[in-house]
């Protein structure tokens, strides 16, 4: 009996980490040909843009959530978006303190998680201390397809997700607005960190077992042209 309920109890955990989290599920190819950046550019502003990351235990269990920095470009031509490429400064991973509790964590610190995601254990940022999103498709939003946790979506964007040395295309839904010379883009999406190899040791590891493969990223990004 007791052997039957911990079993019962893994594959509710394991159903549970598999539901998505808290963003549109972004749907992933190979990489395909980036788009040229046609008509206006917009640099993105790093005061007020915004790339926030939350991962989860098995089960949704203990998420921990935190920033990234990033700067890049957006281009634009009839208030339409023709590309864009956005370069992620790993090292700036910062883990919100709100999301690890030390007691509940071993004594374990925010800065503690910081230092082991930066390891060669997850990013090994001391060999790639950058990712990198490269546009490849921009097209309208069809709500009549399904529908998006982004309210009044405006378009389905495809880009080349470069995470350490594989590449991923990711499709999200995204809003994106203009406004005189400032352009905003939102999105909210998930993805599987094990499509570009992100575990915790080798196959099987028990330790990378118990970590979720939803990650859920939100980027809220305000680029301008000051021409």
């Amino acid at each position: 009996m007791k052997k039957q309920l911990i079993s019962g109890l893994a594959l509710i955990l394991l159903f549970a980490s598999c539901q998505n989290t808290g963003g549109d599920k972004a749907k992933t190819t190979s990489a395909q040909e980036v788009t040229e950046q046609k008509g206006q550019t917009y640099t993105v502003d790093a005061d007020k843009s915004t790339l926030k990351w939350t991962g989860y235990h098995k089960g949704g269990l203990n998420p921990r959530y935190g920033v990234l920095k990033s700067e890049g470009t957006l281009a634009a031509e009839n208030n339409a978006i023709t590309g864009g490429t956005f370069t992620i400064d790993v090292n700036s991973i910062v883990t919100d303190s709100a999301s690890v509790d030390p007691t509940t964590a071993g004594g374990k610190k925010s800065t503690d998680l910081d230092a082991h995601l930066k390891s060669a254990d997850f990013f090994d940022t001391a060999k790639y201390p950058t990712a990198k999103f490269e546009i490849t498709k921009v097209a309208p939003f069809d709500a009549a397809q399904g529908k998006s946790v982004v309210a009044d979506a405006t378009n389905t964007v495809s880009g080349n997700l470069t995470i350490k040395d594989k590449t991923v295309n990711v499709t999200f839904p995204a809003k994106i607005t203009f406004n005189g010379n400032e352009v905003t883009f939102y999105s909210k999406f998930t993805i599987q960190r094990q499509d570009w190899g992100l575990s915790y040791g080798t196959e099987g590891n028990p330790q990378d077992w118990m970590i979720a493969q939803n990650v859920d990223i939100e980027l809220n990004v305000v680029a301008n042209n000051t021409k």
